[in-house]
């Protein structure tokens, strides 16, 4: 199943990817800390969107289109403007080199995430899987 990003249908669909696809559930077994991906308004995105993803030991336990950022209290928050996350989906910006030039900037525990790199890379491999347009 594949869907433009970033729509409640594409967050279905990379929310199955990820609940589906063995080596994902491999790489990020050990992998503990949910999500916020603030995705500002830029381009063709008019408003700010915010999606959630609970992602435990190589599940996706759940997603959500987010309009209130107090209802969750996440360990990772990914923010920046929706170009630079187009250019990850579309593969024309490294996802650790956005995040080591601050292009995304996370806040949470940085160390875990570089200790975690193959984890992160699958996840975006995932994401780009099922992405079929971009708004």
């Amino acid at each position: 199943m594949t869907a433009k990003f970033p729509t409640e249908a594409w967050l279905k669909a990379f929310e199955e990817k990820l609940n589906t696809d063995a080596r994902y559930a491999e790489i990020a077994a050990k992998w503990e800390g949910d999500f916020y991906f603030i995705i500002e308004p830029e381009g063709n995105l008019k408003e700010q969107t915010v999606l959630y993803l609970d992602l435990w030991h190589g599940k996706c336990r759940g997603t959500e289109m987010v309009s209130d950022l107090a209802s969750h209290t996440p360990a990772f928050i990914l923010k920046a403007g929706y170009v630079n996350f187009a250019k990850v989906l579309k593969g024309e910006l490294d996802p650790m080199q956005a995040l080591m030039t601050r292009k995304l900037d996370v806040k949470g525990n940085m160390a875990y995430i570089m200790r975690n790199v193959p984890t992160v890379l699958d996840f975006v491999r995932c994401a780009r899987e099922v992405t079929t347009e971009i708004v």
